[in-house]
């Protein structure tokens, strides 16, 4: 169900500063900020711990590896 709201004049400038493109609505932007200060998942909180850990074992590949070797 769509609804309408009242913002200030402020609050509507920021908004319109916040637009990556002129097509983007403003319930895009709140949405973008809402998702922003969510609290990430357990799932992903555990792969950054993961990812983090290989990565201090040295578990990885630079760019210039990956690009060798797929021969760009």
């Amino acid at each position: 169900m769509a609804t309408t709201i009242q913002i200030s004049g402020d609050l509507q400038n920021e908004l319109s500063r916040r637009k990556l493109s002129d097509r983007e609505t403003y319930e895009e932007i709140i949405w973008d900020l809402i998702e922003d200060t969510m609290e990430i998942n357990e799932e992903t909180k555990r792969e950054l711990t993961e990812s983090r850990t290989e990565i201090k074992k040295g578990k990885f590949h630079t760019i210039e590896q990956v690009r060798k070797k797929a021969g760009l």
